[in-house]
This record gives structure tokens, C-alpha cells and sequence, in this order.
């Protein structure tokens, strides 16, 4: 039993944890809140936490569906609705126009023809014998006696001066509700189908759809109602005017439904149309926007890593430079200075050809000095790219690097040239450069090959080799080689890839040509 006790528990914890969850999700809360609790224990005291989410899970289906179907069925049940009701209504008015006024006719030719049988109800309270048989003959015979099934004749309070069933005459009866309306002066109709309940048994006997008329009698010279008359009329004809009525202000009231919900379904439809293509670019402009955002982030940082990664190698550089003029011109300039003050200048007895011999080595020494300090102001200077082609300025860069190293370096360019800017044209001859200077120092120039490709509106550019090849994680940070390359490409907002192995190493480097500013 305890067994059963924790598992049960177990199972309802469960769930409840499930259910906050849920409405945590639907709030968008992040942490625990109390109000998803709370929601979720009115829910479980209420015993229909299982409802409860399903519920909500068709809200969240519904909501899904588009707006259009969303229209189509709340507009459908109440368009239906609305269409039963109106129906309903205009039929009911036309049933009781018909009723009346196909009453009113029947009451006029009654009334004309009963009306001269019948004595001063004003004075007689009773029916003689020759009123009796007169209207026993009129209505017994002719086209009113095979029309009408029952008639009778009413007094004020009740009493029934004539009635088509004898039994009845003299008997005082309740007046009923259409009774007391014509006694009030207006003229009152009821149908009866086949089938309806009557409630008198002659009139339920005919089998026939009947229509009960109550008249009111009215005096001549003064107007008041002495009388009713009461006559039960066979309604063959009228109950299929009725039908007809009917059935025609139904299809009227379903047409004008059904056009007039068509029109709205083809406006919410267009509309919806409209929304969801909206909602469609809409969505892709966010996604677009998204991946922009995260290009301009990850550009950002890669420029701010740039900018600090300059800084450095500009100081690498210049440190560099420093030790290149002093290990180089600075030492040859040294030895000269020392030379001059030595004593083979300054012993006035050191002979003529010793002098000269020493001149001559100090003035090998400032060449050497000089040459040092050519050939550095050169590896500092650009060779005049401003106005130059991409295939150009690498014929440039293939070109001096041969002529410096003895070395030959195949070239292959293909494409198109686009204008570039001074960056880029600085860019590429840098990268060139120092890839095929590395190449020379590293792999001894074998197989050297520059290769220019375009490519979905980038430049591909790759300075391959077949030497030994090395591991490209080796490559210090801090470098001013391959590092100090990668630093530049990426500020430019291009790539930089190494591939190294036993079989040789590439370098290649990849900018865009729309995000580069032309010159």
C-alpha cells in the first residue's frame, strides 16, 4: 500500500509539473512563477486538468489556422445561424400576412352573405326559427357550404346563438383568446395543418387543413360589436399558397445568406492572402535582417580583433625595421666610424698603399651600408598598384619575387578583373608577397603557384607550393608571417585558409566584391 501511495503521488506530481511548464511557456516566463502555479491549481481543484489542456492545445490549433479558415468556420455556423433566425422570422411574417389577409377576404364574403340573414342583435338575444332556417339553407348549399366545416354564433358573454352543430346551441362557453380579440373589434385568424390538433372533434374530423376565421359583427348605424361570427373554412389552396410562401422567403433568405456570405469569405480571403504573404516577407526580412545582424556582429568583432591585432604588428614592425638597421647598415656604418679612427688613418707612419687598402675597405663597407638600407626602403615601398589591374598587380608581385629569389612561380588568372579598392590592391600584393616569401624560406621555392579564380562575386586567390609542408597550428599568434596576413585579409572582411601536408601547403585568401569599396 505505501508502494501504491508514492506511485500514485509520483503520477500527480507529474503531471502538475507538466502543467506548470506549460502555462511557464505560454506566459514566457523563464524562472518559477507563482502564477502558472496558481493556474495550474484552480485547474486541478476543479478536477479537469485533463480538459484543461486540451483545451488550450486546440486554442494554440486554432490560433495556427490561417484567417481565412478561421472565417469560414465561425462565419459558417453563425452565417447558418443567422440565416435559421431571419428565416424564421420573415417566414412567420408572411404566414401571418397570408392568413390575414386570405381571412379577411373569406370574413368579407361571409359577412355579405350571413350579415342580411341575421336580425338586430342589438334588441334579440335569441335567434328566431326563420333566421335558424335561413341560415341553415345558406349554409348547407353553394359554394360557402362546400367551403366551410363548422360555423358558429356568438353572443357578448359567451352564448352560442348558432352553431353548424346543433348540440350546441345555447351553451355559454369561455371565450377564448381569439374570441375576446374579435369581441374587442378585431377580426383574428388561425391555420391548422393536417394533423394539428384542433381540439374540437367535427373540425378534427374532416382530415383537411382548416382555417379558423373569428369576425366580429358589427352594428349598421353605430359600429359596435353585437356578434362574432366563428366559421372553420377548408384551406386546400391556402396551405399550398402557404407552402409556396414559404418555401420561396426561404430560398430568398438562404440565397441573400449565402451571397452574402460568399462576398465576405472572397474579401476575408483576399485579405488573409494579403496577410499571410505580408507575414511571409515579413518573416524572410527578419531572417535576412537576423543573418545580417549576425554577419555585422561576427564582422564586428573580427574588425575589433583586427584593429588591436594592427596595433601590434605595427609596433612588431617597426621593431623589425629597428633590427634590421641595426644588425645590418647601423654594424657596417659602426665598422667604418672604427676604422676611420684607427690607426691605419691616424699612424703617420703607416705607408701610402696601407692607407689606400684601408679607404678602400671603409668605402665597401658604407656601399654595403647603403645597400642594406636600399634594400630595406624597398621591402617598405609598393611597387605603383594605384591604377593597376588584379592581373597585374600579381604579375607584379610573381614578378619581383622571381627577381629577388631566382625562383620560378607559375601564374594562372581567370575571370573577370572588378575594380578594386586601394585596400584590396594592397591587400593582394601583400599577400603574395609574403606567401611566396614563406614558401622560399620554408619549402625552398619547389612548385610555386599563384592561381586567381571568381567565384559567386568573390576573388579567390591560393599560393600554393610542393615542399615539406608544416602543421598550421604552429603558427604563433603574434607572428608578422602568415598571422599578420590572416590579420589583414580578415579586416577587409575576407577569409583566410592554410592547407599543409607531406605533399606541399596552400594559402589562399577570399574576398567579396560588393562589400569592397572601389577605388
Amino acid at each position: 500500500m505505501p508502494s501504491t501511495h508514492y506511485r500514485q503521488h509520483g503520477r500527480r506530481s507529474w503531471r502538475r509539473d507538466a502543467l506548470v511548464r506549460h502555462w511557464r511557456d505560454r506566459l514566457g516566463m523563464q524562472e518559477y512563477s507563482p502564477v502558472a502555479d496558481e493556474l495550474v491549481r484552480n485547474a486541478q481543484a476543479g478536477g479537469d486538468s485533463g480538459m484543461f489542456m486540451k483545451f488550450h492545445e486546440f486554442a494554440d490549433r486554432w490560433n495556427s489556422q490561417s484567417l481565412a479558415k478561421q472565417f469560414l468556420l465561425t462565419g459558417g455556423l453563425v452565417s447558418f445561424a443567422a440565416m435559421i433566425l431571419v428565416g424564421s422570422f420573415v417566414t412567420n411574417l408572411i404566414e401571418a400576412a397570408v392568413t390575414r389577409n386570405s381571412a379577411a377576404t373569406t370574413a368579407l364574403y361571409v359577412d355579405s352573405v350571413i350579415a342580411p340573414l341575421l336580425p338586430d342583435m342589438q334588441t334579440n338575444q335569441m335567434l328566431g326559427d326563420t333566421a335558424t332556417r335561413a341560415l341553415d339553407e345558406t349554409l348547407g348549399q353553394g359554394a360557402l357550404g362546400d367551403r366551410l366545416v363548422s360555423f358558429k354564433l356568438w353572443r357578448r358573454d359567451g352564448t352560442i346563438l348558432y352553431s353548424s352543430d346543433k348540440s350546441l346551441v345555447g351553451k355559454r362557453f369561455h371565450p377564448n383568446e381569439n374570441l375576446q380579440a374579435a369581441l374587442a373589434g378585431r377580426m383574428t385568424a388561425q391555420f391548422h395543418g393536417i394533423g394539428d390538433d384542433v381540439g374540437r372533434i367535427t373540425e378534427q374530423a374532416s382530415g383537411k387543413p382548416l382555417l379558423d376565421i373569428y369576425n366580429p359583427i358589427l352594428q349598421p348605424w353605430s359600429g359596435k360589436v353585437v356578434a362574432v361570427s366563428e366559421f372553420s373554412e377548408i384551406a386546400d389552396q391556402f396551405q399550398q399558397s402557404l407552402d409556396q410562401a414559404r418555401l420561396h422567403s426561404w430560398l430568398a433568405v438562404a440565397l441573400f445568406t449565402l451571397a452574402f456570405f460568399l462576398a465576405l469569405s472572397v474579401i476575408v480571403y483576399r485579405g488573409s492572402q494579403t496577410i499571410d504573404s505580408q507575414r511571409q516577407v515579413l518573416r524572410q526580412r527578419v531572417e535576412e535582417l537576423s543573418t545580417l545582424l549576425e554577419q555585422n556582429r561576427a564582422l564586428h568583432t573580427r574588425v575589433q580583433r583586427a584593429s588591436k591585432r594592427a596595433a601590434a604588428l605595427n609596433e612588431s614592425y617597426l621593431r623589425r625595421i629597428g633590427a634590421d638597421l641595426h644588425d645590418g647598415p647601423a654594424q657596417l656604418i659602426a665598422l667604418a666610424s672604427l676604422r676611420l679612427d684607427g690607426a691605419a688613418l691616424t699612424d703617420p707612419a703607416n705607408s701610402g698603399p696601407a692607407r689606400e687598402h684601408e679607404i678602400v675597405t671603409i668605402k665597401e663597407n658604407l656601399d654595403e651600408a647603403m645597400r642594406e638600407i636600399r634594400r630595406i626602403c624597398k621591402g617598405l615601398i609598393l611597387p605603383h598598384i594605384e591604377t593597376a589591374a588584379l592581373p597585374e598587380i600579381l604579375r607584379m608581385a610573381v614578378h619581383a619575387h622571381q627577381h629577388h629569389t631566382g625562383t620560378t612561380v607559375d601564374l594562372f588568372t581567370s575571370g573577370a578583373s572588378p575594380q578594386l579598392s586601394a585596400s584590396a590592391r594592397i591587400c593582394i600584393y601583400r599577400f603574395v608577397q609574403e606567401a611566396l616569401n614563406n614558401s622560399y624560406r620554408h619549402a625552398g621555392g619547389i612548385g610555386q603557384r599563384v592561381t586567381q579564380t571568381s567565384q559567386n562575386g568573390h576573388i579567390i586567390i591560393e599560393v600554393a607550393d610542393r615542399g615539406p609542408g608544416f602543421d598550421p597550428a604552429s603558427v604563433r599568434p603574434d607572428g608578422l608571417g602568415l598571422a599578420g596576413l590572416r590579420e589583414r585579409v580578415e579586416s577587409l572582411g575576407g577569409r583566410f585558409i592554410i592547407e599543409s601536408s607531406q605533399d606541399g601547403t596552400k594559402v589562399t585568401m577570399s574576398l567579396e566584391v560588393d562589400e569592397m569599396e572601389p577605388a
